[in-house]
């Protein structure tokens, strides 16, 4: 347990906490936006009284995101303080266009979005909660073009060991770069859809909120049986991405350690315990030439095995190959129940199935729990680089840091996180246990009362101000 092993776990014990906030808040961002939207246009009591359910939930999660964020944002100085020196003439601006679009935007609509529900005309509310949402995206997209660039880099030179931009056009826009984003984003969508069909469900099994539960199962489902195809189609380009630029990468994806014979193509393997020692699976379970089929798209193709490297430049096989079954194993399981259930919506049954309903339940948190396994096959599957290929990760900790200290941190953190986020999503449970609540109609801005609503109010209906809100 030295200082680069100890700054590693902690940095993807704060990056596990803080990636689950803003995935959601992408996806509910969004939802919040449609729901303002078929209010607008309806009038109907039901959508106005969703948006503030889900404005509540919104508005708790982006703050424990902007939390997390900032802790994690410290450890560039702190821990990896040579990365910030020799790329941070790549990374920094990019992280500061982050702030200079995305966060600048949130910042500005988010209290419009909050609080202006009386202040406010209806139009002007719901271009704020537009402006929020475009913001989610600006903000994805800065982040995934810093991540691929170190990933996949390109349009820099190297200068006395420092790197240095060339074409930011091709930094920005790096080989992996579009593929990464279209997955992340629909992995936000598709977690923030689980969520809602998973509320909902729970509601109509209790028999409590029967109309607004209908609503959101209805429109999560569908959802769901767009959004989670087009990520399988997604999810396919991104493989054949990874296997051009991160061989290595696709191979422990696969634990597929050295070519077989001649002619034969990849097996898929189903299940296996990768033993790195030996450089084989132990009680492998394949398909024969799937695997070919699958990652190559013909039936005898081949990709590179781990011992086409030396095995100080592999990365740790075990975790990057349980991490993809994980995610492609929820994957699969909420694309049954997406189908299943629009089955279901279409011959007028979905509602009224109990086994359906228990599995929207069941499967409510697998988008968090695919996401997380998808980052963690990203970033431990291209150690031991930190930018890929070009500089290693033993070579970008800070060199004074000491492992107590390191250590000491990761405890406080451990600590830390416990308390505020447990605080905050059993906070965020109370809200789901009390469901939508009746809100009042937004009165005319030209006069009257012009109180501030109270999005975080957990207070009875009668309360003063933005009842419920």
């Amino acid at each position: 347990m030295d200082a680069l092993l100890l700054s590693r776990i902690q940095f993807g014990f704060v990056i596990t906490f803080h990636i689950l906030f803003p995935a959601f808040t992408i996806g509910l961002a969004h939802w919040l936006a449609f729901l303002e939207w078929r209010w607008l246009r309806t009038r109907d009591a039901v959508w106005r009284d969703l948006y503030f359910f889900w404005l509540r939930i919104f508005a708790i999660s982006f703050g424990m995101g902007v939390v997390s964020g900032i802790v994690m944002s410290f450890q560039f100085g702190t821990n990896w303080a040579v990365l910030s020196e020799r790329a941070g003439a790549i990374l920094g601006p990019l992280l500061s266009y982050e702030v200079l679009t995305a966060f600048f935007l949130e910042a500005s609509f988010l209290g419009v979005m909050l609080f202006g529900w009386k202040r406010v005309s209806p139009k002007l509310h719901f271009f704020s909660t537009c402006m929020v949402a475009l913001g989610t995206l600006l903000s994805t997209f800065w982040i995934l073009a810093a991540n691929s660039w170190m990933q996949t880099p390109q349009g820099h030179e190297l200068v006395d060991g420092m790197f240095q931009p060339v074409d930011w056009w091709a930094i920005i826009f790096s080989p992996s770069f579009p593929y990464r984003l279209a997955h992340m984003v629909l992995a936000a969508f598709i977690t923030t859809c689980m969520v809602v069909g998973g509320v909902a469900a729970w509601y109509l099994r209790r028999g409590v909120h029967p109309e607004a539960g209908r609503r959101m199962l209805r429109l999560a489902v569908v959802f769901a049986a767009i959004a989670l195809p087009l990520q399988v189609v997604v999810g396919d380009l991104h493989g054949l991405n990874v296997g051009k630029h991160q061989p290595v990468k696709l191979a422990a994806m696969e634990g597929h350690w050295r070519h077989g014979e001649p002619g034969a193509g990849v097996p898929l393997v189903l299940f296996a315990w990768p033993d790195e020692a030996a450089e084989s699976n132990r009680h492998e379970l394949a398909v024969p030439r799937l695997g070919s089929l699958i990652l190559t798209h013909s039936w005898d193709g081949e990709i590179q095995p781990l011992t086409a490297v030396p095995a100080d430049e592999r990365p740790p096989v075990a975790p990057v190959f349980w991490g993809f079954r994980i995610m492609v194993g929820l994957g699969v399981l909420m694309l049954l129940l997406a189908l299943a259930s629009a089955w279901a919506l279409w011959r007028g049954r979905l509602f009224g199935s109990r086994w359906l309903l228990d599995g929207w339940r069941l499967l409510s948190p697998a988008g968090f729990v695919a996401l997380v396994a998808g980052w963690y096959v990203v970033e431990i599957g291209r150690q031991p680089w930190v930018v890929y290929g070009l500089m290693r990760t033993s070579d970008a900790v800070s060199p004074n840091i000491t492992a107590a200290a390191v250590a000491s941190s990761l405890a406080t953190y451990a600590v830390a996180y416990a308390v505020i986020f447990g605080a905050g999503i059993w906070y965020l449970l109370g809200l789901v246990r009390k469901g939508p609540q009746p809100q009042e109609e937004a009165p005319d801005t030209e006069g009257g009362d012009k109180t501030p609503a109270r999005p975080l109010s957990v207070g009875d209906p009668d309360d003063a101000g933005m009842e419920g809100a």
